[in-house]
């Protein structure tokens, strides 16, 4: 996919994938299932998202959705070949030095053979090398399609570089136009790491009524939603909003019709605040 192209209809847009480091496509844009209710509400709205041309899921044992996301995948009537299911290991397991078991227990929940990206979800001091070793072997073992990170920064992901055999494909970062992390943004991609974007609107915030980016939305006939995601999109990144409402992830992804110009994209760098809406990597007590 060129990203500062654009698409004649959402699901083409949709069907577009990035080729991480080891070969494998992960579609640009996906569904998030953070703080949704219960498997039903997860298994419901994933398969409004699948039904509607998304085909990337994103859960986590945190989210304990895991089994609503694995029966919308099974129910869905896509083959499970071109949907894209993402899952991560909790921190209290990493700790426990027991990310294969937590593995193992997400994939029961899950109810699948494989998951095409399994993340270390936040760096644990002295634990984030021995982690990564452990999934290594199922990514060798073909349980998953590649490895990568969340909520690593440039120290973090120095160790598993230095001391492990199979670099991180994906690291999922909080990322939006008051966040925009440009040194590790470089970082990440100067050894072909791709970052994907987790709360791009920052838990429905007050980004959303941002001046610049409702009037740069108006020009379009977009809302500042959608120029969030069309903007990160055009940096490269691939994103995972998240909604439980029909109408809101069908705008999330109505994004592929348009371009924001050079000027647009400068007006938006120019918002960094370095304002996070989740925690701090360096600095996290969970």
């Amino acid at each position: 996919m060129n990203v500062k192209g654009t698409f004649a209809t959402r699901e083409l847009g949709l069907a577009q994938r990035v080729r991480l480091n080891n070969g494998v496509g992960m579609p640009w844009l996906g569904l998030g299932v953070f703080r949704m209710e219960n498997d039903a509400e997860t298994e419901r709205v994933a398969l409004e998202a699948i039904a509607s041309g998304y085909r990337s899921i994103d859960t986590a044992a945190l989210y304990e959705n895991e089994r609503g996301v694995g029966a919308a995948v099974r129910n869905s009537g896509v083959a499970r070949e071109d949907l894209f299911v993402t899952s991560k290991v909790w921190n209290p397991d990493i700790r426990a030095d027991r990310v294969e078991a937590a593995f193992e227990e997400s994939m029961e929940r899950l109810g699948l053979d494989y998951v095409d990206l399994y993340l270390l979800h936040w760096p644990i001091e002295g634990k984030i090398v021995q982690s990564w070793k452990a999934l290594e072997k199922f990514y060798q073992d073909g349980r998953i399609r590649a490895i990568g990170v969340s909520n690593h920064l440039e120290r973090h992901i120095e160790e598993i570089l230095t001391a492990c055999e199979i670099p991180p494909a994906v690291n999922q970062i909080e990322y939006h136009p008051y966040l925009q992390s440009p040194v590790l943004k470089a970082f990440c991609e100067a050894k072909g790491i791709r970052l994907e974007a987790w709360s791009p609107f920052m838990h429905g915030g007050a980004i959303l009524t941002d001046p610049i980016l409702t009037e740069i939305g108006a020009m379009y006939g977009k809302t500042a939603a959608q120029v969030i995601v069309r903007w990160i999109l055009q940096t490269g990144v691939a994103t995972i909003p998240k909604s439980v409402r029909s109408e809101r992830i069908v705008e999330n992804s109505d994004v592929f019709d348009f371009e924001l110009s050079d000027q647009d994209m400068s007006k938006i760098a120019l918002l960094e605040r370095k304002e996070r809406w989740g925690a701090d990597p360096d600095n996290f007590d969970f």
